[in-house]
């Protein structure tokens, strides 16, 4: 007994000799040297440089083909490979833009030409949507509403022009009018097209699911058709502001397609240009603007 206790008193011991003799190694040795964590929210100097070459990036492959066709312009008529009556230098018309810009001329006919271009376009929007939606989720509307849509979806608006000028004259009702028939076509029948070809498997999982057919169209149908639909809404937005040009050109005083026409026939070229590339601006901004609520109301896809 007592060579067991003894024995567990030198163990004990040879443990306390350990101990204390890595306290005295820890406290002899250099305190470690430790790199100091970056600033929380800063990002290294580095990674902000290479965003923004990337960026740059981005932005100077994007405009390469703009570049190079505002320089081939620009040098074609001054090396004399066009006519520069009829086609001036990019120089001179941004000079001519700016002059209409000054004197209150280009503001004016814009200012015009939104107002019935968008006023048609939401008429045409608020109308079309929920009637493709009606006739692309009940058969016997569509039944009954399809020989219809076949017949107008083939007559071109301008060819209908004089008819809306005849039966609502030459003011702003008959220019809304056309715009407004324009535009329907395409957003209706992109709507039917995408309540249509909804995803059977998406329609069948809901419906093993119990959803009643109302909870069925908010929940699965009408967010899957959103893409389609919305790709209806931005050809609507470019016939919009084209069809309005040529309805501008007929019994107009005001707007960019009366800028143009007059400019063409006063000679004054570099004007006519300045409002032709004021309207591919607006096209282009309107595109931007309907493209970012197309990804705001879409924020459920997943992105590729």
């Amino acid at each position: 007994m007592s060579t067991t206790v003894e024995a567990a008193v030198e163990v004990a011991e040879a443990e306390a000799e350990t101990e204390a003799e890595a306290a005295a190694v820890r406290t002899l040795a250099p305190p470690a040297v430790r790199t100091p964590a970056p600033a929380p929210g800063r990002a290294p100097a580095a990674s902000v440089a290479l965003r923004a070459l990337r960026v740059l990036r981005a932005v100077a492959l994007r405009s390469a083909a703009i570049l190079a066709l505002l320089g081939l312009w620009e040098a074609a008529p001054r090396l004399g490979l066009v006519d520069a009556t009829f086609l001036p230098p990019v120089s001179e018309v941004a000079k001519a833009w700016w002059e209409l810009l000054g004197n209150g001329q280009l503001a004016e006919h814009s200012k015009a030409s939104l107002a019935r271009s968008f006023g048609g376009f939401g008429i045409a929007v608020a109308v079309a949507v929920p009637l493709g939606l009606l006739i692309g989720w009940y058969r016997p509307v569509a039944a009954l509403l399809g020989p219809l849509l076949e017949v107008f979806r083939n007559t071109a608006a301008l060819a209908l022009l004089p008819v809306f000028v005849l039966l609502l004259g030459i003011g702003e009702t008959s220019k809304v009018s056309i715009v407004v028939y324009a535009c329907v076509w395409p957003i209706l029948l992109n709507t039917i097209s995408a309540v249509g070809n909804a995803d059977p498997t998406l329609v069948k999982l809901a419906r093993s699911m119990d959803l009643s057919t109302p909870k069925l169209f908010q929940k699965v149908i009408l967010p899957a058709s959103v893409p389609v639909i919305f790709t209806g809404i931005r050809l609507a937005g470019a016939v919009s502001i084209l069809v309005l040009v040529a309805a501008e050109m007929i019994g107009a005083k005001a707007g960019l397609g009366y800028l143009i026409n007059a400019s063409q026939f006063n000679f004054a070229i570099p004007q006519m240009y300045a409002g032709i590339v004021t309207i591919s601006a607006i096209g282009l901004a309107f595109n931007q603007v309907l493209v970012a609520i197309e990804r705001r109301l879409s924020t459920w896809r997943v992105p590729s």
